[in-house]
């Protein structure tokens, strides 16, 4: 019996204990620095003026408006109609690159 009350004392302690915990912070991102080098080494030429012919999406503005549908065409399969980059003209993004797209607009989209 003593046993089982320390054993059940010592699983309340370590509820307490921050060490136990798994403590993450989101690294702060930012426009220029973390999301115009993802758009302009995927996006480019097509989204790009002046040789881009797409909708534009080299300026804060532009992909602050237009995230959501960016985030989504990265995701879907390379196979599906609207998957980006288009045709394969570039190596699909890398699940590093969605989560840093992701995390940016969760984090408000600072610029």
């Amino acid at each position: 019996m003593i046993l089982v009350i320390a054993g059940i004392c010592s699983i309340a302690l370590l509820q307490f204990c921050n060490s136990s915990k798994k403590i993450t912070k989101a690294t702060p991102l930012s426009f220029g620095k973390d999301i115009l080098p993802i758009m302009q080494n995927s996006c480019t030429p097509c989204h790009f003026p002046p040789d881009g012919r797409k909708k534009p999406l080299n300026t804060y503005d532009a992909v602050k408006a237009n995230i959501d549908d960016v985030i989504a065409r990265v995701k879907l399969p390379v196979s599906a109609n609207g998957f980006m980059p288009f045709k394969s003209k570039k190596p699909p993004l890398s699940d590093s690159l969605i989560h840093i797209l992701e995390q940016w607009k969760a984090q408000n989209m600072p610029e």
